[in-house]
């Protein structure tokens, strides 16, 4: 599909990992095209549905440039706003560009925008916040809390396993009613992980055959083990091969509701954002995201 004469909102959150990188090669890539661009930047990230919501009617698609948590502030406002979008990874995991297979250099990313093909992805949704990746409840959540932008700066990818084994000390065992689509379960649990997408915590994978656009949430309840335990889980978990572990439930469904005794907060896209008891359900195909176009099948 071609660009030409589209208006697009360029949005970069300064504050993200790598939002200093200078852009001047991918809006002269992107203007080359034929896009007008309109940029514009937010205070901070929390700014930035806002300034989309405020254009929404004056342009034609979302150029935005930032990480996960950057995404994961302008997903109900894309959601509302059927805008396309394009990415500019500029964060420290960049899980979502992982799971649409965008490339890292930006300007490779500016690229792909401009070559215009769209597909249509999945948002996940609790307690009406938006996400693109996964949630977390238990020590998902306690790793969130370790990790701030100084960390990230430092440690980059290495900030998500060095938080772990902090929160690790933290962290206690709860109880969980959960109910998918109509089921209902009670268990015992360290952690809480409701996907998605495919790629999480620096390129974690929920499931080998997670998709972003399969119309399911993938859930995982990790069962209350020694940091030695988990340790020897960690190449499976970070495959996504878990199917059958023990130590590990995998449940998948359209609806999720999980409630605990005690209201525990509940991380989205690496954001404290609301508490249990939590409603998850799956808004399927709610944002156009430009990809990479599928290979050619070869003879």
């Amino acid at each position: 599909m071609s660009l030409a004469g589209r208006r697009a909102l360029l949005i970069v959150n300064a504050r993200s990992r790598q939002g200093s990188t200078d852009l001047a090669e991918v809006r002269a890539l992107l203007e080359s095209r034929g896009m007008h661009l309109r940029q514009v930047t937010p205070g901070d990230a929390s700014g930035i549905a806002e300034l989309i919501e405020k254009h929404a009617s004056d342009v034609d698609c979302i150029v935005l440039g930032g990480g996960d948590g950057t995404l994961n502030c302008a997903a109900g406002a894309l959601v509302a706003s059927k805008l396309p979008l394009g990415i500019l990874p500029l964060g420290t995991a960049n899980d979502l560009a992982r799971t649409l297979g965008l490339p890292v250099d930006v300007r490779q990313a500016a690229a792909v925008i401009a070559g215009g093909y769209a597909k249509d992805i999945d948002v996940g949704c609790v307690n009406s916040v938006h996400f693109f990746n996964a949630a977390d409840i238990g020590l998902g959540t306690r790793v969130t809390a370790r990790l701030d932008r100084g960390t990230k700066s430092r440690w980059g990818v290495l900030a998500y396993p060095r938080s772990l084994l902090g929160a690790w000390r933290e962290n206690r065992a709860f109880t969980a009613q959960l109910r998918c689509d109509g089921r209902y379960e009670r268990l015992r649990v360290i952690q809480l992980k409701i996907a998605n997408g495919r790629y999480y915590g620096g390129g974690m994978s929920v499931l080998e055959d997670a998709a972003i656009d399969d119309d399911r949430l993938d859930l995982l309840a990790i069962r209350p083990q020694s940091m030695l335990s988990l340790l020897r889980l960690a190449p499976a978990l970070r495959a996504g091969t878990v199917r059958g572990n023990p130590l590990i439930k995998v449940r998948s469904g359209r609806e999720i509701d999980i409630s605990t005794r005690r209201p525990m907060d509940v991380s989205t896209d690496g954001e404290i954002t609301t508490a249990t008891p939590a409603q998850f359900s799956i808004l399927a195909g709610a944002v156009k995201v430009y990809v990479p176009p599928p290979a050619r099948a070869t003879d």
